[in-house]
């Protein structure tokens, strides 16, 4: 299982590195490394977060994640993305952004291309902080059977039961954000960032929840051949049920993988900003991050295929406490520099506990079900 879901990540780490270290020597391999290393180690909630969302999808779509799905994570979030943004900033081509980018240059000097990707970190951060703050909120303020910090997750979830609060409180937010933390300026700008990232979210997860409620209707439930042998599966496609079943099931998938994408890419927000705290070559951190990435997504699939989440049943919630505060962090970012190490060890820190405590919880459910065995062949006897 290892070698399966991780020899692609090593077979293309080693390219990865290779490629380095002709583009730069051995000070380039190194940074991309440390990248690599940093990448891993700051996103561990994100695979954990994205394998609640992948375990519902097809082994097909799981691939998907894998291969288109990375593409868009280092081509497009590690490469295109920091390239968009700073042409939308200064106002450039896209062949100027490029140029710029490939001069390097000091972040800290004015005009440079990791200078005004840091100009940009407020609307970035609004976007992608509203946009996991409402993961977070949807998450705690849902009823559920399973709770790991009972004493806090029960009232969240009673109050949760008021239509709509999730977007109440993430517009609260997204306003104390815009007036209280933006820069001089940039008030308009963290406010529409905000706003825009609550409705795409919104969006998204809509179009999500509507495809999934098609694919569970009577109508698609009933199609032959759904529960059936071959038989019923050649009559359904004889009579278009299932091309009926696929389009309905194809559309939830596609939307959720939307979703999965955009999820991803909100968590890489932070990461792709805080790299040119170490480099301000656009490949190297291109080659970095999306080693990074890569085993990120791994994990992701290897957390699906041994039933990780569902052995270690406060995992997700873990997870889930460590997007709300990563969401906070980032958010806050918009007035005050908080060190990616920080931001790592919270998150790490949130799921090691949430770990232990279902280590804890199964040991004490065995101990149930022993006694509860002993107790019944007493009672035989």
């Amino acid at each position: 299982m290892l070698l399966k879901t991780f020899g692609g990540s090593f077979a293309l780490t080693a390219v990865g590195l290779a490629a380095a270290l002709v583009y730069g020597g051995p000070a380039a391999l190194a940074i991309a490394a440390i990248l690599a290393v940093l990448e891993v180690s700051l996103s561990f909630d994100n695979a954990v977060v994205n394998a609640t969302v992948l375990e519902r999808m097809s082994p097909f779509w799981q691939k998907l994640f894998l291969t288109l799905g990375i593409a868009i994570a280092v081509i497009g979030m590690r490469m295109a993305f920091p390239l968009a943004v700073v042409g939308l900033t200064a106002q450039l081509s896209p062949g100027e952004a490029i140029n710029l980018a490939l001069a390097k240059g000091d972040p800290q000097v004015p005009g440079t291309y990791g200078y005004l990707l840091h100009e940009a970190h407020p609307a970035i951060a609004a976007f992608g902080g509203v946009f996991l703050l409402m993961l977070f909120l949807d998450f705690v303020f849902e009823e559920r059977d399973i709770r790991w910090l009972s004493w806090l997750e029960r009232p969240l979830a009673r109050i949760g039961k008021l239509d709509q609060l999730s977007v109440v409180v993430a517009m609260v937010a997204v306003a104390v954000v815009a007036y209280a933390f933006a820069p001089p300026g940039k008030t308009a700008t963290v406010l529409v960032s905000g706003i825009l990232g609550m409705v795409t979210y919104i969006l998204v997860n809509g179009l999500g929840e509507l495809f999934e409620s098609d694919e569970n209707s009577d109508e698609v439930q009933n199609l032959p051949g759904i529960h059936g042998g071959l038989e019923r599966i050649e009559q359904a496609a004889n009579r278009g049920g299932i091309g009926q079943l696929a389009a309905k099931v194809g559309k939830a998938a596609f939307f959720s993988f939307l979703y999965l994408e955009l999820l991803d890419a909100s968590f890489s927000f932070d990461g792709v900003i805080g790299a040119f705290a170490i480099t301000s070559d656009p490949i190297i951190m291109a080659i970095g991050l999306g080693i990074g990435a890569l085993f990120v997504r791994s994990l992701t699939v290897f957390l699906v295929r041994q039933g990780t989440l569902s052995e270690y049943v406060y995992l997700e919630h873990g997870a889930q406490w460590a997007i709300g505060a990563l969401a906070v962090m980032l958010l806050c970012t918009i007035k005050v520099e908080i060190p990616e190490v920080v931001t790592g060890l919270i998150g790490v820190g949130l799921i090691t506990a949430a770990f232990l405590s279902s280590i804890v919880h199964n040991r004490h459910r065995s101990r149930a079900s022993g006694k509860g065995a002993e107790a019944r062949e007493l009672t035989r006897i």
